[in-house]
């Protein structure tokens, strides 16, 4: 293996879309028996992003882990977007990071100096974050694999979980869709180096910049879009919620090249994943079939979806406009009144 090395050909899946689907997670967790605690205010019977426990009257922690194949080829951009990666369910749960331990699994003849590069990418991002790397763990595998354990602080009276949307709120995400079909379609060498560029420039983005200006305001629920796509992820909100929620799909911003692999047919193998547990939620009406698939996409380190209160959307609206990679209104929540609970319009 020489210094040339390209790390998305050591994997058969990418970044997360190498996460296994929510229906089957959900199937492996049946009959499970967990312990109860009246102090654990978010576990993961809740399907949120992370989980929650209470320290005091105004301390809790909040305890993640990811970690995935490459979605880069170059080591230390593959560090700094798993890394980024990984810190996001903490800023979706309103929270700040403080701990993060490593987890690398590494070939025995990947070669030092890239390993270490990997290593020096998630350092920088959690190191930004404000955050400590304080260990971790690593062994042998036949493919590379990193990420982290993160835990944060957040105050237990204003956590932000993926199932508190209100009717009237407006929905707002904060970076564009199409990630894990660009990404897919770089496997085949079929995207330009501009392209591509921003793509990792998007998905090494941290939302600390869009969580520190979302707590500002009157923000009901919050979730990131990840490896369930924006459908995936609107379904566990719009379930958990109890609320119907309306897709504009007119106003949706994607990364450029996306809607033309999509059109082709260059989608992850997580995108039929997402489909297959999410689609019974969603009346997809005369929207074309290859923008469906582009919602159903896996995304690597997506935004945050943001359920914000309708007399709130336009100032936080305004805020985030500039200080993240695009901030763009989804839709809008609704009473449930039965029937499908998404609306693509």
């Amino acid at each position: 293996m020489g210094n040339d090395i390209k790390l998305t050909k050591l994997a058969k899946c990418a970044g997360c879309g190498a996460k296994v689907g929510a229906g089957k997670l959900a199937q492996l967790l049946e009959g499970i028996k967990f312990n109860y605690d009246s102090n654990l205010l978010v576990g993961f019977d809740k399907s949120d992003d992370a989980s929650v426990y209470k320290i005091s009257d105004d301390l809790a922690i909040v305890q993640t882990i990811d970690f995935f194949p490459p979605i880069a080829d170059d080591p230390y951009m593959f560090g700094q977007i798993a890394a980024t990666n990984a810190l996001s369910d903490i800023y979706a749960m309103g929270g700040e990071p403080k701990l993060a331990l490593n987890v690398m699994c590494i070939p025995k003849d990947m070669p030092d100096d890239a390993v270490h590069q990997l290593l020096a990418g998630g350092y920088d991002k959690i190191y930004e974050a404000g955050a400590l790397i304080s260990g971790g763990h690593s062994i042998f595998d036949d493919e590379p694999k990193y990420g982290l354990s993160v835990t944060g602080f957040v105050d237990p009276n204003r956590i932000m979980t993926n199932s508190n949307a209100k009717p009237g709120d407006m929905l707002i995400l904060t970076k564009p869709l199409g990630l894990g079909i660009v990404t897919t379609a770089a496997k085949a060498d079929l995207v330009d180096k501009e392209t591509l560029d921003y793509v990792y420039k998007i998905m090494s983005t941290l939302n600390k910049y869009a969580r520190d200006i979302m707590v500002k305001y009157d923000v009901h629920s919050c979730t990131d879009v990840t490896g369930f796509g924006l459908l995936g992820h609107l379904s566990e909100m719009a379930e958990g919620s109890d609320v119907h929620i309306n897709v504009d799909t007119k106003g949706l911003r994607f990364v450029d090249g996306a809607s033309d692999f999509a059109k082709m047919g260059i989608l992850p193998e997580g995108m039929y994943r997402n489909r297959e547990f999410a689609e019974k939620y969603v009346d997809g009406g005369n929207v074309e079939t290859y923008l469906q698939d582009m919602l159903y996409d896996p995304q690597t380190s997506g935004g945050l979806l943001i359920s914000v209160n309708k007399s709130d959307y336009e100032a936080l609206l305004s805020e985030l406009e500039g200080a993240v990679p695009c901030a763009m209104v989804v839709g809008c929540v609704e009473e449930y009144s039965g029937g499908k609970r998404i609306t693509l319009l």
